[in-house]
């Protein structure tokens, strides 16, 4: 039973790191045209929220606390989005870009995949002021 509970812990770490989902699950929509990402992003909605659980939560855990499933397979821990400190040093273009373009592209961790494929820009800009919420706490 653990050997199973470690090989689908491991299966699901792969498949977090996977910029081309196999199905829909929330959230998920054709990119749409790159657009300002400084431009406010709506409220925060409750699939704002699922999305965040389904992709983000992984890794980054339910909370943001960078405590999710996956972290502990990863070499560098996932970062935390509880934390007011290091957030609000960082404009929301700058989340924004992490988020579409990959941790390695924004000189991050590289395990952090890209996203730009998967979500429109609309459902990025959710996804920064959804972790703005986790860390109450707003862009430089």
């Amino acid at each position: 039973m653990m050997a199973l509970s470690i090989v689908l812990m491991l299966m699901s770490g792969m498949w977090a790191c996977d910029p081309e989902p196999t199905s829909a699950p929330p959230g998920a929509s054709a990119p749409a045209e790159p657009g300002n990402p400084s431009v406010p992003a709506q409220p925060v909605t409750r699939q704002t929220r699922d999305t965040y659980q389904f992709y983000c939560a992984q890794c980054h855990g339910l909370k943001g606390k960078g405590d999710g499933i996956n972290a502990r397979f990863l070499t560098v821990p996932p970062r935390d989005h509880t934390k007011t400190d290091y957030l609000e040093t960082r404009s929301d273009a700058q989340l924004f870009d992490a988020i579409k373009l990959g941790g390695l592209a924004v000189g991050r961790a590289p395990c952090m995949p890209a996203w730009g494929h998967t979500f429109n820009d609309d459902t990025i800009r959710s996804l920064v002021r959804h972790i703005r919420e986790l860390c109450h706490c707003e862009a430089f």
